[in-house]
């Protein structure tokens, strides 16, 4: 796991409007390509914290991918090493194991496969089709999560 401080941060349409909508619907139930509510207990505080994240499946495993790095969710997460995935009413409760960065590439080029148009502006250029030299450059900057449901 890396000590990269990398971090992008989402802009005021991504804030107030797309990440709104998203959780939003994802709430009542309705999930927009695989999203759900995250919710983490905050590492400081102790209260749970929600964003919405795309759930991805890859051999049969289930992971969280952090486009824009590492950010609060991700801190959060390695200190509570779980939490929930909501949808809807429904709450699934799941532990949390990092990825580590050479096992990342083929977890990074399935995510952009997935969600290029909406998250590959955080990817430096980097895409689904990118060499996989070019994968394990960005690894250490996006942390992934193995989740494991109770």
């Amino acid at each position: 796991m890396s000590a990269s401080a990398h971090v992008q941060k989402p802009g005021w349409f991504t804030v107030n409007v797309m990440n709104r909508a998203v959780a939003w619907l994802t709430r009542r139930g309705l999930s927009v390509w695989g999203s759900r509510v995250l919710a983490v207990r905050g590492r400081k505080s102790g209260e749970w914290r929600t964003t919405p994240v795309n759930l991805m499946t890859v051999d049969g495993e289930q992971y969280l991918v952090a486009p824009r790095g590492h950010v609060q969710w991700t801190h959060n997460m390695r200190a509570a090493g779980g939490g929930e995935l909501r949808l809807g009413k429904r709450a699934d409760a799941f532990t949390a194991a990092e990825v580590g960065d050479d096992d990342k590439p083929a977890l990074l080029r399935a995510y952009l496969k997935r969600w290029k148009a909406e998250v590959g502006v955080f990817f430096n250029g980097v895409g689904p089709d990118s060499p996989e030299a070019e994968l394990r450059r960005i690894a250490p900057d996006h942390p992934v999560f193995r989740i494991t449901f109770k």
